[in-house]
């Protein structure tokens, strides 16, 4: 069987799929781009605990987990069916590496179907989610990946879904794409560099080492993903970047492609 890409896709708002001024069809481009898997494994920004768990759920319930935006899109249903037998494979990878990991039933959360019902609309590709640790660090999610790797080679695809940059706060929900904050691109600039130099112990240490870390991601949910997504790719990936640009002057989207070297 082919070794599959672990991937890491920036979300974007949950408008994603309605709003035609955010990059949507971007996705479906990407994912024809890519070996199918047989199911995927979903790290999202948006389900967090203590200590990791996995769902087994058969028919995972689309979670509209926003409150405020139109009525249109908590009618959007993503009714993949479920992966239980990844979902127990996962936790028994992790148990192997010291990484105790429940389970338990449960749905999938906007971070998981907006890029996923924008990349396999039909449905068909089994979804199982597995939860972050929010208080946990970078070299944490690596280890995480790592404990995983098996699965790239068993069918699974391994995706951590987040946002490149991630600073609400800073937003201007009126901004044009134009209107980027310039400190955006030197703090992606030097991520990209780093990964392409599978420079790892740099990237860990991103929050002391990359330009203006802190102020990208004053809370680091939304960026662990990516490490989970690393951990899990081959020593020698190769990296594929699809920049979709910046929005609302702050919030970066980049979705990264680990793939296999050979």
């Amino acid at each position: 069987m082919t070794q599959l890409p672990t991937l890491f896709l920036s979300h974007g708002a949950p408008t994603l799929p309605i709003d035609p001024s955010l990059p949507s069809a971007e996705f479906a481009t990407l994912s024809a781009q890519l070996p199918r898997p047989k199911a995927i494994l979903m790290l999202s920004a948006h389900w967090g605990t203590a200590q990791p768990v996995v769902s087994t759920s058969s028919a995972p319930e689309t979670i509209h987990d926003f409150y405020g935006f139109p009525r249109q899109l908590y009618e959007i249903q993503y009714p993949a069916p479920g992966a239980p037998d990844v979902a127990q494979r996962a936790a028994e990878l992790l148990g192997q590496h010291g990484i105790p990991t429940a389970t338990q039933p449960h749905g999938l959360d906007h971070g998981a179907w907006v890029p996923l019902l924008l990349m396999f609309p039909e449905a068909d590709v089994p979804v199982a989610q597995l939860s972050i640790q929010p208080r946990m660090d970078a070299a944490y999610h690596f280890r995480i990946g790592r404990a995983l790797r098996a699965l790239k080679d068993e069918g699974v695809m391994v995706i951590g879904s987040g946002q490149i940059t991630h600073n609400l706060r800073a937003a201007d929900f009126s901004a044009r794409p134009e209107d980027a904050d310039p400190r955006v691109k030197e703090f992606t600039d030097w991520f990209e560099a780093r990964l392409a130099a599978r420079d790892v112990d740099a990237l860990l240490d991103y929050r002391a080492k990359a330009p203006h870390a802190v102020l990208m991601h004053p809370t680091d949910e939304h960026l662990l993903p990516v490490f989970s997504a690393l951990g899990a790719a081959a020593d020698d990936y190769t990296l594929s970047i699809q920049s979709l640009g910046t929005y609302q002057r702050s919030l970066a989207m980049t979705n990264y492609v680990f793939g296999s070297a050979a």
